[in-house]
């Protein structure tokens, strides 16, 4: 009989024929404890090869509360049931990438109905913490626990933030059955990876609207909850769940003073590059320079340089005239603003007298704010990054980003945040008031300088 046992973030293996696994590649003597060991991960895959080798299995791994009568009100639409149908058919593991607004909460509902098992959902910031706490305290009528914002409370279902469930990861690891990974691509942090090793659910279902991590490591993320097994992007499911959509690209010049300025700035990174022999092809390249930047007084010279002309590029002069000519053109329209820098954002905020949603903005001021924009009081937001991932943000129909990273996942959010769900009256209808038509999404980039690279390289 071979025994199965969870064991501080680890399952201990023993009895007889336990030497048998040792075959695993996973499975690692422990002469401490005179048993066998494998990682909490490897739980699901340990048992089965028991199974497989026809060995007696005593397993008491899993001590999860039982649950029974989870159900839910939510009809999924078509592409959300063959989502989680191809979660099933890949044994209930797996990652499934949908764009923002087209309710990859409802397919994790619709999961943690189907395994009617204690389940752990695992978010990113304390807003997607209450917003999932609401919706499933809504929908299956029980306490629901959290883990962040405060408050330590376990119960059969609970929602924690990857900080809360990392610090506690041995602790919960042997209590849940499902884990719901939300915005997945955060596991791939070194830290956040215990969240899934340590725990021992053999279910395990990860969401995000952008799968793929510039330093590769969605390909951890894949062997701890499985690979991408549904896939579908904005254009697959625009005009007829999410709205039709257009992206325009304008660019705006540099003035005479701004592109001097840019100009010094600028070649003074590139000769740096250039006498040194470094090459920026990765993201591992900067981070060179940035180590370079402590000891060698050029290469810090070199490292501010760039960062001033990025400056002058993104805070261009012409930006903000091009703003003022698109703010006048959606007069009737519900707008966000997105700038990559905090006095750009303050700027705006200032000149055009529009809400501002910051870093600094407090959870509070921020709800309100995103409230009063959802009830139409305001019909214009400029924000920073904060409002790119976990944060629910009201319908709006048109996004202008003034300024941006190269990230594809960054400018995929924001392109999210004006593709509200069509209302033929299925489950994320839009509210009647919500303005109709095609969503636009402005990319107003600097011509001639590094941001059209940058440009290039999100899309």
């Amino acid at each position: 009989m071979v025994r199965l046992r969870y064991e501080n973030g680890t399952i201990r293996v023993d009895g007889d024929g336990a030497e048998t696994l040792e075959t695993l590649s996973f499975v690692r003597r422990d002469d401490r404890s005179e048993s066998y060991r494998a990682p909490a991960v490897r739980y699901a895959v340990l048992r089965e090869t028991c199974r497989d080798r026809s060995l007696p299995l005593d397993d008491g791994v899993l001590d999860a509360p039982a649950v029974e009568g989870l159900s839910t009100t939510y009809e999924l639409r078509g592409y959300q049931a063959e989502a989680l149908s191809a979660w099933h058919d890949a044994g209930d593991r797996g990652v499934v990438e949908l764009p923002t607004g087209s309710g990859k909460t409802v397919v994790g509902v619709g999961a943690m109905v189907d395994r009617d098992a204690a389940t752990l959902v695992v978010v990113p910031t304390v807003d997607l913490l209450e917003q999932w706490q609401r919706e499933l305290e809504a929908e299956f009528d029980r306490p629901i626990g959290r883990l962040g914002g405060g408050e330590q409370r376990v119960e059969a279902v609970t929602v924690a933030t990857y900080d809360s469930a990392y610090l506690r990861a041995d602790e919960l690891g042997d209590r849940f059955e499902l884990l719901v990974f939300d915005e997945v691509h955060h596991l791939g942090g070194e830290g956040y990876r215990d969240v899934a090793r340590l725990t021992a659910a053999p279910a395990r279902l990860g969401l995000t609207a952008t799968f793929e991590r510039p330093d590769g490591a969605h390909e951890a993320v894949a062997e701890l909850v499985g690979s991408v097994v549904y896939r579908l992007d904005a254009d697959d499911l625009a005009g007829d769940h999410l709205a039709d959509y257009d992206i325009r690209r304008l660019e705006v010049e540099l003035t005479d003073e701004e592109r001097a300025r840019y100009e010094e700035f600028q070649g003074t990174f590139v000769d740096y590059l250039r006498e040194s022999g470094l090459q920026l092809r990765s993201g591992s390249d900067y981070q060179e320079l940035v180590k370079r930047s402590g000891s060698d007084p050029r290469a810090r010279e070199a490292l501010l340089a760039k960062q001033r002309a990025r400056e002058v590029m993104m805070n261009a002069d012409g930006k903000l005239e091009t703003l003022t000519e698109l703010l006048d053109r959606h007069r009737e329209d519900r707008v966000i603003v997105f700038a990559a820098h905090t006095d750009l954002v303050y700027d705006i905020a200032e000149r055009f007298l529009v809400p501002a949603v910051t870093g600094e903005t407090g959870a509070a001021e921020r709800r309100e704010i995103l409230e009063r924009f959802r009830r139409g009081d305001y019909s214009r937001v400029v924000a920073a990054n904060v409002l790119d991932e976990g944060v629910d943000v009201p319908d709006a129909n048109v996004a202008v980003v003034l300024s941006g990273s190269g990230s594809e996942r960054e400018f995929t959010q924001r392109l999210g945040r004006v593709l509200r769900p069509k209302d033929d009256g299925g489950v994320g209808a839009t509210d009647p008031a919500t303005p109709t038509g095609r969503a636009l999404l402005y990319e107003v980039v600097t011509a001639e300088t590094a941001e059209e690279r940058v440009s290039r390289r999100r899309r």
